[in-house]
């Protein structure tokens, strides 16, 4: 409780924080106020830990900036991906665990980090592009007007120089907990006029108003039934299978109700501060930021609706309300998906194994325990038997079938985040693996049966379909002889 309440606090000031920060008019002044407030916050939360940061920061920029920019991207994910092994592992050489909140701090500026490396590299394999354009064009005669120009922002991009990636690095907006966004998002926050024109106070106002019923969720359910009752020797030796079995319900209740609170705080830092603040007309999306050309607006920002898409990094209502497994990973984390979507599936060169791979990244990502990897590498393993029941009973259902389906689809989307979810709370291979032997790995079991129940069911609808096409092109062919 203690790591919550000093993210509780410093969170809030960086909120408050924000009311102050987007006023400021000079851009230098922005941006060094902006970077001083977050390495107080990170200094607040790391200690002398900040010295891991500051390295990471020092290496990476180095990277970026010196190193072949064709390659930059690829040696930044591995020394950052690398020293984040490390940082998780300095208990093991002697040293002291760093904060908990510094690891969230260490996760945050990889992605940030190896995204503007990814940045980097696409805006200079464009240039490449360009400039061939140019070179084979005729003297004296214009660019093509389809053919594609540098952006403001990536000519900033290949003008990095070590200062402009601190301020980014460290720039108290997101530097606690996220959400990840693109340099090109923190720029335009700086430069563009967007930010002062929002709504940015009503924006953060209705996020804030729902906190406090997740918080008082999380609390309330987290006092009735606690984690760390899971772990004690009466749940295992005087509660009921069944009961030890539904416990994954109200632990991962507690964990979905501290996530929202967390994520939408964070989120309120980033609306206070107007970071993430882009015309509606521009088909804004998370992560990513604007899908559409925002430049013919900045002369008339006045005339235009807001919202702050960029930075929305989850959707309650979504998560809590569809029906299956697979879309409700769609609406969680949104904008750490998107950085997983554009620099890990995107770019892995096999496409067979590309899902596999991003899920392991993730769990590497959010840390060394096992109870990540089972939690998380368990997720395409389900992901088939769901797609393979809702099109097998699901997709060609109406009315009330459909509806009575669909509740049962829901009932086993959050059963099965709840089994898997469990391990990511336990965390260690003994907790886990002594909680899923007392259930006796039902869900596994389970879920294998079915897949197999499934994958007949198709089969035998596949053999009666040819079976109903042969007698159909038979009774066809015998009204044609006669």
């Amino acid at each position: 409780m203690t790591d919550d309440i000093i993210y509780l606090v410093l969170l809030g000031s960086c909120i408050g924080f924000g009311q102050f920060y987007r006023k400021i008019q000079n851009h230098d002044e922005k941006k060094w106020i902006g970077t001083a407030f977050g390495l107080l916050v990170v200094v607040m939360a790391s200690g002398l830990h900040t010295v891991h940061m500051l390295f990471s920061y020092l290496v990476s920029a180095l990277i970026i900036i010196y190193f072949n920019r064709k390659k930059c991207h690829l040696v930044s994910f591995g020394f950052m991906f690398g020293y984040l092994f490390f940082f998780r592992s300095v208990t093991y050489l002697g040293f002291q665990a760093p904060p908990g909140h510094s690891n969230m701090i260490q996760m945050i500026l990889t992605l940030k980090l190896v995204g503007l490396a990814f940045e980097v590299n696409a805006a200079h394999l464009k240039s490449i592009g360009v400039g061939e354009t140019k070179k084979n064009d005729e003297p004296g005669k214009e660019l093509a007007k389809d053919v594609e120009v540098l952006t403001e922002n990536e000519k900033a991009l290949l003008k990095l120089d070590m200062m402009e990636i601190f301020h980014y690095s460290f720039n108290y907006v997101g530097v606690l907990t996220g959400p990840y966004f693109t340099y090109k998002t923190y720029r335009d926050a700086i430069y563009l006029p967007f930010s002062a024109k929002a709504n940015c106070i009503q924006s953060t106002l209705e996020k804030l108003k729902v906190i406090p019923l997740y918080a008082g969720l999380f609390l309330l359910v987290s006092y009735i039934w606690p984690l760390n009752y899971a772990t004690s020797n009466e749940f295992y030796e005087e509660r009921s299978f069944v009961y030890r079995l539904m416990y994954v319900w109200p632990t991962f209740f507690i964990f979905r109700m501290r996530i929202y609170t967390g994520i939408m705080l964070s989120e309120c830092v980033c609306t206070m501060a107007g970071l993430g603040a882009y015309p509606k007309a521009c088909g804004n999306k998370s992560g990513h930021g604007p899908s559409l050309d925002c430049t013919p607006m900045i002369s008339n920002p006045d005339d235009h609706e807001y919202d702050f898409e960029t930075v929305r990094n989850i959707d309650v209502i979504n998560t809590e309300k569809c029906w299956t497994f697979r879309e409700a990973m769609k609406y969680w984390n949104m904008c750490v998906q998107y950085w997983m979507a554009m620099y890990v599936y995107k770019r892995f060169p096999s496409k067979k194994y590309r899902t596999m791979a991003t899920l392991a990244v993730s769990a590497i990502w959010h840390g060394a325990y096992a109870g990540y990897y089972f939690c998380i590498c368990a997720a395409p393993f389900y992901l088939p038997i769901e797609d393979l029941y809702v099109k097998l009973f699901i997709k060609e259902a109406t009315g009330t079938k459909r509806q009575v389906l669909n509740v049962v689809c829901w009932i086993s989307k959050f059963f099965a985040f709840s089994y898997m979810g469990i391990a990511f709370l336990l965390l260690t291979i003994e907790k886990i693996w002594f909680y899923y032997g007392s259930v006796y790995h039902v869900a596994y079991i389970m879920w294998a049966v079915m897949y197999g129940v499934g994958i007949l069911i198709a089969k035998d609808r596949k053999a009666k379909a040819r079976k109903a096409e042969k007698a159909k092109e038979k009774a066809a062919q015998q009204s044609g002889e006669k």
